[in-house]
């Protein structure tokens, strides 16, 4: 990576002080809020295909690119927005972020050209960027154990809205065409924005003062403590955060690789197969992190690296899995091999994530983190659509395997060798 784009992406260290703590009922309004604006976000995009013709694309062969477009625009805007926050109030960019999401599917709803609608897109991606904002609000009053589990949280309406959002866009079309729906489902970040109105403005973090350890979950307090000052010359340790990047784009692109041509496959495997089954299958990895998440949580929230091992061990299992899949059976099982991987990494994700933001400004962290995070989805998808076209729908998956496995040994060899040095000095004490 460059050193112009290093310091674009590297989030600014700052010194913060205790800050007031979220009520847990605030936080699961926070997810609340985002789960509803996805709903268009997420649930739109499958129906692109039936979108296009409308515009004057009867062959919707813009279809792949468009997909890809908000996800592009929003790594391109994410780490600005997140010094804004940091600068101007995380509440006040949150909010910004629901109403520019509300004004790109209104924008979207009523194009009547390829044209403007691939601008809504466009100011979608620029102007939305509601995930790193709610997690930029969270850390600003979060930390710790309780940051890491808001933002499990976070992922959990993120997997709930993949899953049941297409399905309600299915369940209207007959009465809205997708296309109309995108002005229809634009009422619901606005939704979210009178909600989040009512949620307190964390307490700035000006420089010059550094992150304490703040409160426990549920408390409220109103008044600030005392600024808490490290040793001079102290700065956090941006190995972690290094490593951060990297895995987040590692673990994006190694499993959003394998979304946009499983529905081909599972048609060439299983021929006749409904397309409710298929949908099902689909969901299947993102309601085992339903499932599971919080109890994943848990169990390795002190030791992530061990659990982000075995999740890109696990995914890495699923996607080769999938290249020999030849029944529904089989099928079901590879899903749910893939869904203990894709929850394994999210979750130890979220862990590292709320280590790495002690010290730093929550606003600039979680805005780098999205931009690594679209960077891995805009990378897959190229390699997705690339690969498709020379080999087929499983040359997606094998390259899937191939980074998850290299990521997973990268992660579990340091540990392995840490392993084996504790076991020799207990051997040989000197």
């Amino acid at each position: 990576m460059s050193t112009a784009t290093s310091r674009r992406t590297e989030p600014a260290v700052v010194e913060t002080k205790a800050r007031p703590a979220l009520a847990r009922r605030q936080v699961n309004a926070v997810a609340g809020c985002y789960f509803v604006a996805s709903f268009a976000a997420l649930g739109l995009p499958p129906y692109l295909t039936e979108v296009l013709p409308e515009l004057g694309d009867g062959a919707a062969r813009w279809a792949g690119l468009l997909y890809v477009v908000p996800t592009l625009f929003g790594a391109l805007g994410a780490p600005l927005w997140g010094r804004l926050a940091d600068r101007f109030g995380r509440k006040r960019l949150l909010l910004r972020a629901q109403l520019g999401l509300a004004a790109a599917f209104l924008l979207a709803g009523w194009a009547d050209s390829l044209a403007t609608f691939a601008a809504a897109l466009v100011v979608q991606g620029i102007l939305g960027g509601t995930f790193a904002a709610s997690n930029g609000y969270l850390g600003a009053a979060l930390e710790g154990h309780a940051l890491s589990r808001a933002l499990t949280l976070m992922q959990g309406s993120a997997r709930a809205a993949l899953v049941f959002a297409p399905i309600v866009v299915g369940a209207l079309t007959p009465w809205l065409s997708p296309h109309r729906q995108y002005a229809l489902l634009a009422v619901l970040p606005l939704a979210a924005a009178l909600m989040l109105v009512r949620l307190p403005e964390p307490a700035a973090a000006p420089a010059g003062v550094v992150q304490g350890d703040g409160t426990a979950p549920g408390a409220e307090v109103t008044e600030p403590a005392e600024p808490v000052r490290p040793p001079a010359g102290h700065t956090p340790d941006a190995g972690p955060l290094r490593a951060l990047y990297a895995l987040e784009f590692a673990f994006v692109f190694s499993t959003v690789i394998s979304f946009p041509y499983l529905i081909s496959l599972i048609s060439q495997r299983l021929p006749g197969t409904d397309p409710l089954v298929s949908g099902v299958l689909f969901a299947l990895p993102h309601l085992c992190y339903l499932v599971a998440a919080m109890g994943v949580h848990a169990a390795f929230r002190t030791r992530p690296r061990t659990g982000i091992a075995l999740g890109f061990g696990l995914i890495a299992a699923g996607l080769a899995g999938h290249g020999l899949a030849g029944s529904l059976a089989s099928f079901i099982a590879v899903r749910l091999v893939l869904g203990a991987g894709l929850t394994l990494g999210l979750v130890c994700l979220s862990v590292l994530a709320a280590d790495c933001a002690k010290g730093r400004a929550p606003g600039g962290l979680f805005g780098s983190i999205e931009f690594f995070s679209k960077a891995g989805a805009v990378a897959a998808g190229v390699a997705a659509t690339a690969g498709n076209d020379w080999f087929g729908p499983v040359a997606p998956l094998l390259t899937g395997t191939a980074i998850a496995v290299a990521t997973g040994l990268a992660t579990a060899a340091p540990l392995l060798a840490r392993t084996l040095r504790t076991r020799r000095s207990h051997r040989c004490p000197r």
